[in-house]
């Protein structure tokens, strides 16, 4: 049993933001000061990445716990419309495999990153993303 009204719910779930999340404002934004070009939720690309770098065939997803099963096996399931959660967070879940496995067939790198890793530790996410892009610059000489 929902404890809130289908209006409130309503309310509530068109609040929740799929995009231009505050996560993923503060990795674009630190990416971009640091010189680095990027697109954002290129529908060019399977899964649609919140941030990618073509070129270099690399994917950014930013990943909200709740919607992607952070810890799904330990943590507590939701106890409200629960039959409609778990439901849409296995999907999603397995959606998230199923980008991860297509776009890895195409030589894609598929960079994962929690929100909250985002919000707690932006200096290491910003050291992997920079490694990667390192890694696949192309050599000039």
């Amino acid at each position: 049993m929902d404890v809130h009204n289908p209006q409130q719910r309503s309310k509530n779930m068109r609040a929740i933001k799929s995009t231009a999340t505050k996560a993923e404002i503060a990795l674009a934004k630190a990416l971009w000061n640091l010189g680095y070009r990027y697109r954002k939720n290129n529908k060019t690309v399977f899964g649609k990445p919140d941030l990618t770098f073509k070129k270099l065939k690399i994917a950014i997803f930013v990943d909200s716990e709740f919607f992607h099963g952070k810890d799904w096996e330990t943590r507590k399931k939701p106890q409200t419309n629960a039959e409609f959660w778990i439901k849409k967070i296995e999907r999603n879940m397995q959606r998230d495999i199923e980008v991860n496995t297509f776009l890895e067939s195409q030589h894609w790198k598929v960079l994962r990153f929690w929100s909250n890793d985002i919000k707690n530790n932006l200096t290491k996410c910003i050291a992997v993303i920079e490694c990667e892009i390192a890694q696949r610059k192309p050599k000039n000489g």
